[in-house]
């Protein structure tokens, strides 16, 4: 399992520990993951995802799940989370058009 947020893409950095004398070590700085379900409202179903302290707080903020996703771009979420936000725009349409 990848340290890789499947909602933003929000990945391990890397970097340099940097002592008291200057002296500098290579270090990683890993992102604050958890594991967590959410709730689809449009699919009515809920979804595990493995996503960063940061990205639950935009979820909350953009107003959940549903609305995160549709302005989210494919490109940072993960496969599954981009098949989720296919499924949620197929029903979006087709709750549009009836």
């Amino acid at each position: 399992m990848s340290r890789r947020c499947e909602l933003t893409g929000k990945a391990v950095l890397t970097g340099n520990l940097v002592s008291h004398s200057n002296r500098k070590t290579r270090r990683r700085f890993l992102p604050n993951l958890v594991n967590v379900t959410l709730t689809s409202d449009v699919l009515k179903r809920s979804v595990k995802l493995r996503v960063s302290a940061n990205a639950l707080k935009t979820v909350d903020h953009r107003g959940g799940l549903d609305a995160f996703l549709i302005k989210a771009r494919t490109e940072e979420l993960s496969p599954k989370a981009a098949d989720l936000r296919r499924a949620l725009l197929k029903a979006n349409e087709a709750a549009a058009a009836a």
